[in-house]
């Protein structure tokens, strides 16, 4: 089943590779016996959907995932394969999406306005008033 990550990038399923395992989650004496933890695992550097730019992007704001340009995603959040798989494809998705997703823009610095000024001023007076008047007299 093809992955399909925007509506102008789908993952071919081809190029996805999975492996199961032992998970370590909920299940009791299941969990024991079946393979129920997935990994799914997408060469980029080899991948045909990508276009050069998309692919100069991926690698290098997925640099810290990837193993020889390869990014892997586990799911063994649930007892099911099945539903661990179904997890591991939707993450991988938003891994990708969120690579490919353009930059934020910079937040521009701005100067508080003249009033906002006051009101924190005159707050930070009316504080500092109750706390005098939490005291002891002095004995001048």
């Amino acid at each position: 089943m093809d992955l399909l990550v925007s509506p102008a990038l789908t993952i071919p399923a081809s190029e996805l590779s999975w492996r199961f395992s032992r998970s370590s989650g909920p299940g009791g004496q299941h969990v024991n016996t079946s393979d129920s933890r997935a990994s799914v695992s997408w060469n980029i550097a080899e991948s045909a959907v990508l276009s050069d730019n998309q692919r100069e992007l991926l690698l290098t704001r997925l640099q810290r995932r990837l193993i020889d340009g390869v990014v892997t995603v586990t799911a063994s959040e649930q007892r099911s394969q099945l539903r661990n798989r179904e997890i591991a494809l939707t993450k991988l998705a938003e891994l990708v999406a969120d690579g490919l997703a353009p930059e934020a823009a910079l937040r521009r610095k701005t100067k508080r306005t003249r009033g906002s000024n006051f009101r924190r001023l005159d707050a930070k007076k009316q504080r500092s008033a109750t706390k005098q008047q939490r005291q002891r007299p002095s004995a001048d």
